[in-house]
C-alpha cells in the first residue's frame, strides 16, 4: 500500500528519513552486513525520482552496506553531498540467528511491545531509539536551516517517528518497504509523509 500526503507550506524545515532499499539475503552472515540485490540497486533509481521533490541539500547514511549503496546511487543521481555518520545503524542484533520471517516480526513485536526489555538482539528498544535520536539530533544540529536525508533502517527509524508522533510502532514498522522513506517538519519532527514502498 502506498500512502502520501503533500508537503504544504513555506518556510519550514524537513527531514527525510529513507528505509533502505532491498538487499540481497545471505543468511551467513549477519544482516547488518548484507549488500544490495541486483534489484535493489535498481530501486534506488525510483527512489531518488521521489526524494527529489524535496529538495535535500545532504544525503547521510548509516554505515551499513545496504544504506551505504543506496545513499550512493541515489547521491550521484541526485548530484548530493554524502556524509557517513556514526549511530545511525539498526538495532543491534548481530547475535540473533537468521529467522524466518514469521520468526523475526514475531521477535520484533515483542521488541516494540517491551521497549524497556531487552528481548531481542543487543540492544532495548529504548537503547536503540536514543542511541539514533542522539545522532539523528547532532546532526540536525549541524545542518540547521536545511532539508537533511538520512538512509537509515527500519527499526531505528520507527522508533525514531514514534518520539513525537502517536503511531504504533509495528504497524508502523510492518508497512515499511525496500525502500520506503518518511518525511518530518522541523521543528517539532511533526509526520507529514510516508511513502510505505518504492519499486
Amino acid at each position: 500500500m502506498r500512502q502520501r500526503k503533500a508537503i504544504e507550506g513555506e518556510g519550514s524545515d524537513i527531514l527525510i528519513l529513507i528505509k533502505h532499499s532491498l538487499p540481497e539475503i545471505n543468511e551467513q552472515v549477519t544482516a547488518s552486513q548484507w549488500r544490495l540485490s541486483i534489484e535493489g540497486r535498481r530501486r534506488c533509481w525510483p527512489l531518488a525520482e521521489e526524494l527529489a521533490p524535496y529538495a535535500p541539500n545532504l544525503l547521510v547514511y548509516s554505515q551499513e552496506p545496504k544504506a551505504v549503496e543506496t545513499a550512493q546511487i541515489v547521491g550521484d543521481q541526485l548530484s548530493l553531498p554524502v556524509l557517513s555518520f556514526a549511530g545511525l545503524h539498526e538495532h543491534e542484533r548481530r547475535t540473533v540467528p537468521f529467522l524466518s520471517r514469521r520468526e523475526f516480526e514475531a521477535s520484533a513485536a515483542k521488541f516494540f511491545a517491551n521497549p524497556s526489555e531487552l528481548v531481542f538482539g543487543e540492544e532495548t528498544a529504548e537503547q536503540a531509539g536514543e542511541r539514533f535520536s542522539r545522532a539523528v539530533d547532532t546532526l540536525l544540529k549541524q545542518n540547521d536551516r536545511q532539508n537533511v536525508a538520512i538512509v537509515a533502517h527500519g527499526t531505528v527509524i520507527t522508533l525514531f517517528v514514534a518520539r513525537t508522533n502517536r503511531i504504533e510502532p509495528f504497524s508502523f514498522w510492518k508497512a515499511l518497504g525496500l525502500p520506503s522513506l518518511v518525511v518530518l517538519r522541523l521543528p517539532g519532527l511533526r509526520l507529514e509523509t510516508v511513502v510505505e514502498e518504492i519499486a
